[in-house]
């Protein structure tokens, strides 16, 4: 992610709740601390498909706002 926000590209990482921090000082480590992350319930291991296509739904709307922002 972060080379290919360096090269101008728009991107974001999708993480469960309780990798936030790791993400965030992954983020940073890499030289894009403003790198948009979009979270989602924490497992994923574990539950059905459509346990997992359901919090994928539910971070849709974080995502669009996302886009939008970008878009601006």
């Amino acid at each position: 992610m972060a080379t290919l926000r360096k090269r101008g590209l728009r991107t974001a990482v999708i993480c469960t709740e309780p990798f936030l921090n790791l993400a965030q000082a992954q983020a940073k480590t890499f030289g894009v601390p403003d790198l948009p992350i979009i979270m989602i319930p924490h497992p994923l291991g574990g539950i059905s498909v459509e346990q997992v296509e359901g919090r994928g739904h539910a971070a849709w709307p974080q995502l669009e706002k996302l886009l939008a922002e970008m878009l601006k």
